[in-house]
């Protein structure tokens, strides 16, 4: 088992090393509209393992959701039991899920929402195998997945009438999904440069907070 996670691990470091040099590429050229704030940064880094937390919502208080937001009131919704997911082949491997329920509020006073879950498996390639066959089933259904990076990838999404975008990032070990949800009444190319800067910053914080920084990287495929 030790062997096959080392191979995982150096697979994903690969995979993760080429999505960093192109979300690179394409923040340096300003492609994304951010004009260098702290939502513009790639979000792709080489996998790492992670661990759970009880208290996730303190990984996104450190800073606003991005400019001209406030972070208003929050709800953990953190299970340390380890649960079972279908795997591959019959298997079935473990995990356990953390996640937290944000109110934001824009500049103008008005009400967003933003959701993020986070899945710690006990292995990378589990957690790979669960990544891709959610990236297959919102292809199969039309949803439109729009790569981020390698290991990234977003698509819009919708909270009763409220437009949104969702962001599903693997890294290592991890499998972390961001919802953001903009008010009622909102049309989606209206808030979507919004909501993009919401989800990237927030996957971004969560990744960073659940990281063991102790942790050895693994290493490059040769």
């Amino acid at each position: 088992m030790t062997g096959s996670r080392s191979a995982a691990l150096r697979r994903a470091r690969s995979a993760a090393l080429i999505g960093l040099a192109v979300a690179a590429s394409a923040g340096c050229s300003g492609g994304d509209g951010t004009n260098g704030e702290a939502g513009a940064e790639p979000i792709a880094r080489p996998p790492g393992v992670h661990s759970w937390t009880g208290r996730p919502c303190d990984l996104l208080t450190d800073a606003p959701p991005a400019e001209g937001f406030s972070l208003g009131s929050t709800t953990d919704s953190a299970s340390p039991d380890i649960r079972e997911d279908v795997g591959k082949d019959g298997a079935r491997p473990r995990y356990r899920q953390t996640g937290c329920l944000a109110d934001l509020k824009g500049s103008d006073g008005t009400f967003w929402k933003l959701s993020a879950t986070a899945r710690v498996y006990e292995d990378p390639e589990p957690a790979r195998h669960a990544y891709r066959v959610k990236q297959d089933l919102d292809r199969a259904h039309g949803r439109g997945p729009e790569k981020v990076h390698d290991t990234a990838y977003a698509l819009p999404a919708d909270d009763r009438g409220r437009p949104g975008r969702t962001l599903l990032l693997w890294n290592g070990d991890l499998v972390l999904t961001v919802s953001a949800y903009a008010p009622h009444g909102s049309t989606e190319r209206e808030v979507r440069k919004n909501l993009e800067r919401i989800i990237r910053n927030a996957a971004r914080r969560m990744e960073n907070g659940l990281r063991d920084q102790d942790a050895p990287s693994p290493s490059p495929t040769p």
